[in-house]
């Protein structure tokens, strides 16, 4: 029998996403307890000590980090490769991850997704409309304008599929869901990027699963992913009542 792996987090989150193509792409087997860093449990807690998803566990091993987790998975299962063998551009797209796990998470995920959704929902608190204006207007367009000078007009930024592109790919996914699309005018090569990413396979199957719970209360998630197929763990982490993780940064 092959290995399986567990992971611990929410598929609507770009960090749970990155991991999910990963593994999809390595042809790897897991199951998933689809919990939101906010409902976690004290055994969450035990395992994610600043309560972040997503965790992978490998047997009496526990990973946390997305970054950790992804280069693990590269390591265990060499092929195929989502790192370029080039030393420059292996530097490069462990840079570009990091560019999105930091900055495009900031802008795309915690002044405009978390604000939208998460707050405004979860938690029952106003949106601060002045965070999202100046995500929309200021941090976002310069990230746009970044990005514009580092993807490629055709393909991918290394030639092959990289974890660089999948990082990119998976925080414009998640602003999608409040809507939020790259202007194609102003910024080319990066919406026909995020279009050609989210048309790969990886992204397409997680779709089906994702839009299976966009709409519907944390609570009921979890059934809807077992009616919509998803490898769900026999047990959850998740709890009620929602609860925010350690301060960002």
């Amino acid at each position: 029998m092959s290995q399986r792996y567990t992971l611990i987090g929410n598929y609507i989150s770009p960090y749970v996403r990155k991991v999910l193509v990963c593994l999809d792409l390595k042809g790897l087997d897991y199951e998933i307890d689809p919990i939101s860093a906010f409902s976690g449990n004290e055994n969450f807690s035990r395992l994610s000590p600043l309560r972040r998803i997503p965790v992978l566990i490998d047997g009496e091993l526990a990973l946390n980090d997305s970054s950790v987790i992804c280069q693990y998975l590269e390591d265990k299962q060499p092929q195929p490769s989502l790192y370029p063998s080039d030393i420059g551009h292996r530097a490069k797209a462990r840079w570009l991850e990091e560019y999105a796990d930091t900055y495009l998470a900031d802008v795309l995920i915690w002044r405009l997704f978390y604000q939208l959704t998460i707050r405004k929902y979860l938690f029952q608190e106003p949106t601060d409309e002045a965070i999202v204006q100046r995500a929309r207007e200021v941090e976002i367009p310069a990230a746009l304008d970044y990005l514009e000078t580092q993807l490629p007009q055709e393909g991918f930024i290394f030639g092959e599929l990289s974890i660089a592109d999948i990082s990119i790919a998976c925080y414009f996914r998640t602003a999608s869901f409040v809507r939020y699309a790259v202007d194609a005018e102003r910024w080319p090569r990066t919406a026909a990027f995020v279009q050609r990413m989210l048309a790969l396979p990886p992204f397409q199957k997680l779709a089906r699963l994702e839009e299976s719970i966009l709409k519907i209360p944390l609570a009921e998630q979890r059934n809807a992913l077992a009616a919509a197929g998803a490898p769900l763990t026999h047990e959850t982490m998740g709890t009620c009542a929602p609860r925010r993780g350690l301060p960002r940064g």
